[in-house]
């Protein structure tokens, strides 16, 4: 899965975001720089974590940015992954709520869109993956993780 992100150039390194908000608009840069998603998408994102909370915080560390299915300006199903080296805050009264790692799903085919959610729900049960995404710098780290543990 780390592999198809690197041959597809959705995944983006970055020191930091300002707050959550610019933390999604970045990690949808690069599904908008290849025409999955339109830029309205970030947007929808976000006006989702503002009305429902930060639901896309799925476990410590790890965000999974989504608005619904076949939401408008989604012309392609697709996930790309992000790492930032200081964690943005969903919620200041719980770190749990804290994420550095963020991987923003878009989906326009409900089958290849469950596939795409089975398969990363495997790789991210594995706390080894996790603690090696936290410390990737680079395509290459990504590309070493896949190699090593997700080539079962």
């Amino acid at each position: 899965m780390l592999k198809e992100f690197v041959e597809m150039k959705h995944y983006k390194f970055a020191e930091e975001a300002s707050d959550w908000r610019e933390a999604i608009k970045m990690s949808c840069e690069v599904l908008e720089a290849d025409g999955t998603v339109e830029a309205n998408y970030k947007d929808d994102i976000i006006a989702c974590v503002e009305k429902y909370g930060p639901y896309i915080v799925i476990i410590p560390e790890v965000a999974m940015p989504h608005s619904q299915e076949n939401a408008i300006g989604v012309h392609k199903t697709a996930i790309s992954f992000m790492k930032l080296n200081k964690p943005v805050q969903f919620d200041e009264n719980d770190r749990e709520k804290d994420a550095r790692l963020f991987f923003t799903l878009a989906s326009c085919n409900p089958e290849q869109h469950l596939n795409n959610m089975m398969r990363l729900s495997e790789m991210l049960s594995n706390e080894q993956v996790i603690e090696a995404l936290l410390k990737a710098e680079n395509e290459k780290d990504l590309l070493e993780i896949d190699n090593r543990y997700l080539k079962g």
